[in-house]
């Protein structure tokens, strides 16, 4: 099961989230029916863009606690300057793709980017 996490800035509409996750999955050779759910930080995830994302994408919309994220980003490899002045991460989308896959989620895909929208991919841990 797949996790993409996505950053973006509030002027960011679904579609240009949905074209970068869809981007995201393809260049990582995952099927999209494997992802389950779009994760981002809590300051964004009431926005109806990350909400409409979700539901065109047919996942769970997950918000992601700053403390999460920022535990989850020791594990993330991107360090933008830009994200970690904004958020305390050098990668929202990293850092959220995994918090919200778990504590053994692992990134499959580092952090893409187009104009407004940031989007990663994680596996997310499987409980038996």
């Amino acid at each position: 099961m797949i996790v993409a996490g996505v950053g973006f800035r509030r002027s960011a509409d679904a579609s240009e989230i949905v074209m970068l996750v869809e981007q995201a999955l393809a260049r990582a050779a995952v099927k999209d029916e494997s992802l389950t759910q779009l994760a981002t930080i809590e300051a964004l995830a009431f926005l109806s863009a990350f909400n409409e994302a979700a539901h065109r994408l047919a996942v769970t919309p997950v918000s992601v606690t700053e403390q999460a994220l920022i535990a989850a980003a020791l594990r993330g490899s991107t360090n933008s300057a830009r994200s970690m002045a904004a958020h305390g991460v050098g990668s929202v989308a990293e850092a959220a793709a995994l918090a919200a896959g778990g504590p053994q989620a692992e990134l499959i895909l580092e952090r893409i980017a187009s104009a407004c929208v940031t989007c990663a991919l994680a596996r997310r841990e499987i409980h038996s």
